[in-house]
């Protein structure tokens, strides 16, 4: 693994794919614009904040290792961390990195020639729970152990302190005097957090030290005892804590599954949890039905007068054994309704906060075979994507912006941000066309592979398919392998409007075409559960591969053949007839010559050297991921417009990332990434250029499209050793440019972040491209006389 990947490599490991840092401070504040969302966390001022109490906050997991630098840290390690740990620097509101004055009084470039070197001054009163002051050889042993130079270390990410020529005290014990070997813009990305040289010092203590405690910390809260049993981690007020105290007593890290969060909430074992869209629907119905269940949502909702008369047949009918079997099911199902209705009555009280998340989803293209590896069709596929309409199907139910992102390497908000889409350009199914023509992709073309081969990457590796991990049945989001536009083979006739295709099959439902209409601003379009609502019609976004459809195909061609049959038979009949008066019967006539098979072709999906264009979509199965199946289902409908069939596959969460992107067994896949305050040395590994192996494999670091150019390296490196940040900004924007013009991978939306929060929670909630500042979080203070007259 080289040094520049491993950064990049925490990122993923401790983000799920999408976590936090961001952009440069210095230059003017216009640049980069508004956040598209802001944080939604109750702002209070400190003194309206209860002095004690208790948070229980929802984590995925309780951590591994509480080392942020080894690779398995996760997103709990880092906001441990984040509470226990200095923080040089924390994110504003629009995700801009500044100095914490808890820990530095100033920190600046003091010298760029002939070495850059920084000086960083510390706050005085800044010292280690064990009373020793915070110095030079906290910052020397975090730099030994992380520049690369032992692999002792097992560190998983360098980048920076590879740059590092030497760390020497200052004037006195209050400065440390950084020196650069070669210059480095992203400083400000180095050591945070900074751990104790009890933790750095040594490889031992490195590695194996800190994963289940940290006897040493300087945060607002210290570490208490982690409880693998409860799956609790307490943190708890740091009573040698220099700034302004925590107003919570302690802080319990709670590990619950985002599924059965609502429950929890529910329970009282939580009171801060991020929760998904199907989490914020309860509670949106909770608050919509004053927490009734009258059986329009919820456990009851799926079941049928039918069957509801059908189970009181079976429960009061002769046979004993039946009945005796319906009435323990109709036991346990009254059981989870009166649950689910405890639940949402309980859910009422809850309110969830909404914002943006510091990351992106987009559509990854595999540029490393197959009709993708032409850029001609990568740019094809990127401009038949309609991206507003798709950031809307997403955010817009959510009552969030709906603007697609228009930058690989920061969000709005974010100092080096532009939108620079127009370097690939947008929305243009015309111009998507002329660019397949060019690459030599016709409509009607002549198929002569075996039926079912496709021109996708698949194609290439032999046709092995690896279905061991995938799911299937109810309740894994897994429709089965199914093709969106493939025509149906015979002789590229087009199979008829309804039978198999989604623009047809929608319309004749009457659902609409294009962006999901009538959306309220609520969480939940709560009145589609109404009592009396119609019954919910199939999502305008699936496109379904309707069995029943072929099944009529194929028994019209056989009656038409069928009848051929007849009609052939009742010919010959009457000839016989008609001739039966003459002397000597007619001669036979030979059998008719077989005829010659029409040539199988494309219809209206493209074809090139014999094989349709298919591309193989990975989505992911698991109830987490609607909203991606959503996208990718929208999105294969749009490339059928433009002659592309799309064969979508939906595989088990765990082996998405690493059995197909990061394997590179797919054509097209979504998934996120973060969006960094620091793009030039996290970014990088991202878009870097594929290196042949000397075993000839391609090393792709974390660039899973593998397309890049030596241009965007030379332009991410030029970024990283400038000193004038502006320029830095420059070059990253033109960076980006390029990634656009590549079009290996195409952003799309913001991802959501929806929250759910007990009542009279101040300073927590979603907090957008911000950073938590965990001393200043706690419970408001009921209301005085005073406040109630200035209501």
């Amino acid at each position: 693994m080289t040094q520049r990947t491993r950064r990049s490599l925490a990122l993923l490991t401790s983000g799920v794919l999408a976590l936090p840092l961001l952009a440069g401070c210095g230059a003017a504040e216009e640049e980069g614009g508004s956040a598209a969302a802001g944080p939604d966390i109750a702002v209070t001022a400190r003194d309206r904040v209860v002095d004690g109490g208790v948070l229980r906050w929802a984590v995925d997991s309780l951590p591994d290792t509480l080392n942020t630098f080894q690779a398995d840290a996760d997103a709990t390690t880092t906001r441990i961390a984040g509470a226990v740990l200095p923080q040089l620097f924390v994110l504003d509101a629009k995700g801009r990195p500044v100095a914490n004055p808890d820990y530095l009084e100033k920190a600046e470039v003091v010298e760029r020639e002939p070495k850059q070197v920084v000086l960083y001054k510390l706050n005085q009163k800044a010292v280690w729970s064990d009373g020793r002051e915070i110095g030079a050889p906290d910052f020397v042993a975090q730099w030994r152990a992380l520049n690369g130079k032992d692999s002792a270390y097992w560190t998983a990410r360098n980048a920076g302190y590879d740059r590092i020529e030497k760390i020497e005290r200052g004037k006195n014990d209050l400065e440390v005097k950084v020196t650069f070997a070669k210059p480095y813009g992203d400083w400000r990305s180095l050591f945070g957090p900074l751990y104790p040289k009890q933790v750095m010092g040594t490889p031992e203590s490195f590695n194996e030290g800190a994963r289940g405690a940290l006897k040493v910390t300087a945060g607002p809260f210290g570490l208490g005892a982690i409880d693998k049993k409860t799956g609790t981690a307490a943190l708890t007020r740091n009573p040698r804590w220099w700034g302004r105290a925590a107003k919570l007593d302690t802080l319990v890290l709670t590990a619950v599954p985002r599924a059965a969060r609502p429950a929890a909430l529910a329970a009282g074992k939580i009171d801060l949890a991020e929760i998904d869209r199907a989490g914020a629907d309860r509670i949106a119905l909770a608050h919509r039905d004053a927490g009734q269940v009258n059986g329009a949502h919820g456990p009851a909702a799926a079941l049928t007068p039918a069957q509801a008369t059908l189970s009181w047949a079976l429960a009061h009918g002769s046979d004993e054994t039946k009945a005796r079997e319906e009435q323990e099911s109709r036991e346990k199902s009254a059981q989870a309704v009166k649950k689910y209705a405890d639940e949402q009555q309980a859910l009422r009280s809850f309110a969830v906060r909404k914002s943006l998340e510091p990351a992106y989803t987009q559509l990854a293209m595999n540029g490393a075979s197959g009709p993708l590896s032409d850029e001609r069709v990568r740019r094809a596929v990127a401009r038949a994507l309609d991206r507003k309409e798709l950031t809307e199907l997403v955010l817009k139910p959510l009552g969030l912006p709906a603007k697609p992102v228009g930058s690989h390497l920061a969000l709005a908000g974010q100092q080096a941000y532009a939108d620079n889409s127009d370097a690939l350009g947008g929305l243009d199914p015309q111009a998507a066309q002329a660019l397949l023509s060019d690459a030599g992709w016709r409509k009607n073309g002549k198929l002569t592979d075996p039926a079912g081969a496709k021109a996708g990457s698949e194609s290439d590796d032999g046709g092995k398919k690896d279905d061991s991990k995938t799911p299937s049945g109810p309740g894994t989001g897994n429709d089965g392998l199914y093709i969106v536009g493939q025509d149906d083979g015979r002789g590229g006739a087009p199979r008829r409007p309804g039978a198999h295709d989604g623009h047809g099959a929608h319309a004749a439902a009457g659902l609409p075409e294009g962006p999901a209409q009538g959306f309220d601003g609520e969480i939940v379009d709560a009145d589609r559960f109404a009592p009396g609502a119609p019954k919910e019609q199939p999502s305008p976004v699936l496109a379904p591969g309707s069995l029943a459809a072929q099944q009529e195909e194929a028994l019209l061609t056989q009656a038409r053949t069928l009848g051929d049959a007849k009609r052939a038979a009742a010919g010959a009949d009457g000839r016989a007839e008609n001739g039966a008066d003459d002397k000597e019967p007619a001669p036979a006539t030979p059998a008719p010559a077989p005829v010659k098979q029409a040539a199988r072709t494309s219809g209206s999906i493209l074809a090139k050297d014999g094989k349709p264009l298919t591309l193989r979509f990975v989505l992911p199965a698991g109830p987490g991921s609607e909203a991606l199946r959503t996208v990718g289902e929208r999105i294969s409908r749009m490339l059928q417009t433009i002659g592309v069939a799309t064969e979508i596959k939906k595989v088990a969460d765990e082996s998405f990332f690493k059995d197909h992107v990061a394997s590179g067994q797919y054509d097209l896949a979504l998934y996120s990434w973060p969006a960094t305050a620091y793009p030039a040395t996290d970014a990088r590994p991202i878009f870097a250029k594929p290196e042949p192996a000397a075993d000839g494999s391609l090393v792709v670091e974390q660039n899973y499209t593998r397309v890049g150019t030596d241009h965007i390296d030379q332009l991410f490196d030029q970024a990283a050793g400038e000193l004038d940040e502006e320029q830095a900004r420059e070059l990253m924007r033109k960076a980006d440019a390029r990634i656009w013009a590549a079009a290996g991978s195409i952003p799309i939306y913001q991802r959501p972040e929806l929250v759910a929060v007990k009542p009279g929670l101040a300073n927590a909630g979603a907090f957008g491209l911000g950073a938590p500042r965990y001393q200043d979080i706690g419970w408001m203070k009921p209301p005085t006389e005073k406040d109630a007259k200035k209501k």
